[in-house]
């Protein structure tokens, strides 16, 4: 089997460069994506991927919205609760509840922890896992392709926040497999980094657009996974290590950052705007699916040299439109690349 990608990848081509131009203008970070050879990109395992398929919207067209979960060794008590709770197909029939402006869209069961719950709650499938709060964050992530390491590689990336860092929530953020991460730790034996009893060195998923989060109950609760909510506004990093992440949607975002907001509290939709609520009719692992029914995506790998390249793209912008690069990027402003792909009976050629 053959793997070709789709025509509508997740970065559009640019047009090239005239002939007759005398000075060939600085690569986009899409040109640069797109440029990427394929040993760079690597593939999601179908067994980390979700398929969520919404009510049709109000002209009848399907929507499906795809989500990428967690690898190890990041919030796997949750992960594993989420996959069991699609594959006792719990969350058919249940909805989108809360659309808040800015912030979060919020979907599960609408009797479950909803100020503006009629209703008994649904059962939970046995056998779900509790996990506590230390489980925010990981002791174990190796070491991913830093800001830091990138000016090893010879490129220009700025340090700013208090103390020379880069970041205001954490010591250091980066990437590794895929995924935007933070980190604390002591950093020298003369200075000792305080994080409220949590481990000395840890690290944490980051809450940027897109990210898929645990809804919870008020400390000590952590959540089972049962709510889940997505982030549809500006990064709230306050919510780092206060609450559980396992995912990101890498496909159908536009299905759930469009829908109408609520006008309850917190953004839930208040008892006379039932209507609103989107009814949610399946959410399937894709590894379940038959397999001409499951998608394929991978990502572009955040050890490779072109993601190195890219992210100081998005960190100095020089393409034609820009006139004065930013000097540098938040976390959350260099997204890692994800693209669709299929596999095609082309042969070996």
């Amino acid at each position: 089997m053959k793997k070709t990608l789709l025509p509508l990848a997740a970065f559009a081509l640019t047009l090239p460069a005239s002939a007759e131009e005398a000075e060939t203008p600085p690569p986009s970070p899409s040109d640069i994506v797109n440029a990427a050879p394929q040993e760079a990109w690597k593939v999601i395992a179908p067994e980390d991927l979700l398929v969520m398929t919404l009510a049709p919207n109000a002209a009848g067209a399907e929507r499906e919205v795809i989500i990428q979960l967690l690898p190890a060794p990041i919030s796997q008590g949750w992960v594993a609760n989420i996959r069991t709770l699609a594959r006792a197909e719990w969350y058919d029939g249940t909805s989108v509840n809360r659309v808040q402006d800015n912030y979060v869209v919020q979907w599960g069961d609408p009797n479950y922890d909803n100020p503006e719950a009629g209703g008994k709650a649904k059962p939970l499938p046995k056998g779900l896992k509790v996990m506590g709060e230390d489980d925010y964050v990981a002791s174990n992530v190796q070491t991913w392709l830093s800001y830091d390491q990138l000016e090893n590689k010879g490129f220009s990336v700025p340090r700013y926040g208090p103390d020379n860092r880069q970041d205001h929530y954490a010591m250091q953020v980066g990437n590794t497999s895929g995924w935007p991460i933070a980190h604390q730790s002591i950093v020298s034996s003369m200075t000792v980094q305080i994080d409220f009893g949590r481990p000395r060195r840890s690290w944490w998923p980051v809450h940027c657009y897109g990210m898929v989060g645990v809804g919870r109950n008020y400390s000590p609760d952590t959540g089972s996974g049962a709510e889940l909510y997505t982030v549809i506004g500006h990064a709230p990093r306050h919510l780092d290590r206060n609450i559980a992440l396992v995912g990101r949607i890498i496909e159908g975002m536009e299905h759930l950052s469009s829908l109408p907001r609520g006008k309850g509290a917190l953004g839930f939709y208040a008892q006379d705007e039932a209507d609103k609520r989107t009814p949610i009719l399946s959410i399937r692992v894709a590894s379940d699916l038959l397999e001409a029914e499951r998608p394929q995506f991978e990502y572009l790998s955040t050890k490779s040299e072109t993601f190195a390249r890219y992210a100081e793209a998005r960190a100095n912008r020089r393409d034609p439109f820009f006139i004065v690069p930013a000097g540098g990027a938040d976390i959350c402003n260099i997204p890692v690349p994800v693209r669709r792909f299929e596999y095609t009976d082309e042969g070996d050629e």
